[in-house]
């Protein structure tokens, strides 16, 4: 199929047409309501579950490497270490340098002594929000098991995947790649339930935050800061006479009460002043709305660098997890557990109940959370927005200006996704390369109209290289090319009531029913907002929405609706479809805002 190339300027203006009530009530009477209980077995369209491959890492240009052999190598490592620890303990330079360095960290008089009570409640909620950030977080990777190191998420670039490769299907997509987690393991384990995921991820986070803002401020109003930053440089002998103490089975002695070891602190210090922050700055990175306004920091630090890192910031948290849960149970574990949870520093049980009861709540809270999602996923939705959806507001109404990139950023490779269009009508349009195509622009507006591609493409031309955010993690430069929304706004003329736009598909969601999306009519005016129906100097593809698609750069990608057969100003979205604002939004609990 080829569509006609852009018409010149002075081509006559669009033909102008009243739309009856009729035809707006045909929009909505296409839609399905979603369900508000999931039934796995139909969730998504019933995507059948797939639970992917061993995680690998890319070892060259083409030869990966299985994860999964790092236990039987890291236990011979362990053994070795050991071994050779224990050899060179007792040699005189050894020894000596030990002595010297005993590897206790140095602090100053004025620094604080014990544990507050307000640490022990910082620790408990720390952990318990950790649960749900790390489970949540590890479905929201499965959603796109690939990361990257470009913007550019070209199959076979990959340097990590838990999936087979992309097979040769011209028109696999992004959904087909996704795969299923444990209902016990991921959050809420069921496939492509990214939009579920995401509410528990990023609402938590929340709470993590503010916990942590808490913590922060308790941490230097009191003193406590002293014990977990390194204030001399000798702590980094320190730090390697304490592995050698470990690695011999001969461990220094634990003087928590007052001072860390070098190496405890070493470790403190990262995940608390690194890590922690680490995984807010790369979350952030991941934003459609932050990365095209500050285009200088997102040119380098791009979506696919900031997940990666971000992943990689997951590693170290599940690392320090079972390092330091191993050496609390190991080296005296009542005395660990008084100093953590009951503020003392003696051997009594009391810390150790305290301990015990908190478990129980981390226990019921893992157990629960699945079942909870999948019965009320609704109030998962709208707990999540709430928690999440002021700073998403926040950062929507970021506008920014095209020219970040050129035609040489353009991605080789920019994956499908979506339901495609299987309907008679569109086939029939398809087959005479839309000539019969209409878009129809109605609702709330002075001037509805009908418009054939001919019309579309004889008004003015509106082009941008921009770069695309899916939900699921993957991204991509294209260059698009068609009518700035701004023209419509224009053509159109939108009553003062009308507050947002409603974008409607040719193409069905996997559940049946019409897919739509609601945007908020103030991004409508945004200069990176425009109808595409070029995709890198050609028309758009079938498998890219053809023959028009949404493009609004501060939103995700699921947002941007393809193969678009209407356009709706209405004053609210609650009275179409499901009332969540979109296709997703109704069916699989996606947010109607989405820029981060």
């Amino acid at each position: 199929m080829t569509a006609p190339k852009p018409t010149p300027s002075g081509s006559p203006a669009p033909a102008e047409s009243l739309i009856s009530p009729d035809v707006v009530r045909s929009f909505r009477s296409e839609l399905k309501r979603g369900e508000d209980v999931i039934d796995p077995l139909t969730f998504a369209g019933s995507i059948p579950q797939d639970r992917g491959i061993a995680p690998r890492i890319r070892i060259g240009h083409s030869r990966w490497f299985n994860l999964l052999w790092l236990i039987p190598i890291g236990f011979v490592l362990l053994i070795t270490a050991v071994a050779v620890a224990k050899g060179i303990r007792d040699l005189p330079a050894v020894a000596s340098f030990m002595k010297t360095y005993p590897g206790a960290s140095t602090l100053p008089d004025s620094a604080p002594v014990g544990f507050p009570a307000w640490l022990g409640w910082q620790h408990f909620l720390n952990m318990f929000f950790m649960i749900f950030i790390i489970r949540s977080g590890a479905q929201i990777l499965t959603d796109h098991p690939r990361l990257y190191w470009t913007r550019h998420s070209t199959p076979g670039r990959d340097w990590f995947r838990v999936q087979k490769p992309v097979p040769e299907d011209p028109l696999w997509t992004a959904k087909k790649d996704s795969i299923s987690l444990p209902q016990q393991i991921g959050l809420p384990g069921l496939r492509h339930s990214i939009g579920l995921a995401r509410w528990w991820h990023l609402g938590i986070d929340t709470l993590w935050l503010a916990n942590g803002i808490v913590f922060f401020v308790l941490l230097f109003a009191t003193g406590q800061w002293m014990r977990l930053v390194p204030l001399s440089w000798d702590v980094i002998p320190n730090s390697i006479s304490v592995a050698i103490q470990y690695l011999s089975l001969d461990w220094p002695t634990e003087s928590g009460w007052t001072n860390y070891n070098s190496l405890q602190l070493i470790a403190y210090f990262v995940t608390v002043f690194i890590a922690a922050p680490l995984a807010l700055i790369t979350g952030l990175g991941m934003s459609p709305a932050l990365s095209t306004r500050f285009r200088r920091i997102s040119s380098v630090f791009s979506i696919q660098v900031a997940r990666s890192l971000h992943f990689l910031v997951l590693c170290w948290f599940l690392l320090f997890i079972v390092v330091h849960v191993t050496l609390v149970l190991t080296t005296g574990a009542l005395k660990n557990l008084n100093h953590m949870y009951a503020g003392r520093d003696d051997q009594s049980w009391i810390g150790f109940w305290i301990f015990a009861a908190s478990m129980v709540v981390i226990i019921v809270g893992w157990v629960a959370a699945t079942p909870l999602t999948i019965r009320h996923p609704r109030l998962i939705q709208k707990a999540g927005y709430a928690l999440i959806g002021p700073a998403q507001r926040l950062f929507e109404h970021i506008d920014a200006k095209p020219g970040q990139y050129t035609e040489k950023d353009i991605s080789p490779y920019l994956w499908h996704n979506g339901q495609y269009p299987e309907s008679d009508e569109y086939k029939a349009l398809f087959d005479n390369d839309f000539r019969d195509y209409r878009l129809r622009v109605n609702g709330l507006v002075e001037n509805p109209v009908e418009l054939s591609l001919a019309q579309l493409r004889s008004m003015a031309y509106h082009e941008q290289i921009t770069q695309h955010f899916c939900i699921q993690g993957w991204s991509g430069v294209a260059k698009w090319g068609g009518v700035s929304m701004q023209s419509i706004l224009e053509l159109v003329k939108p009553a003062p009531e009308a507050k947002w736009v409603v974008f409607y598909s040719l193409g069905d969601g996997p559940d049946e029913g019409v897919y739509y999306d609601a945007h908020p009519i103030e991004q409508m005016g945004y200069q990176l907002t425009m109808l595409a129906y070029d995709m890198n100097g050609a028309p758009l593809s079938y498998g890219h929405g053809a023959p028009l698609r949404l493009r609004n750069e501060v939103q995700l990608g699921f947002k941007m609706v393809k193969w678009i057969k209407g356009i709706e100003f209405v004053e609210h979205f609650s009275e179409i479809g499901g009332g969540f604002g979109g296709y997703n939004e109704d069916h699989e609990f996606f947010g109607y805002r989405q820029s981060i």
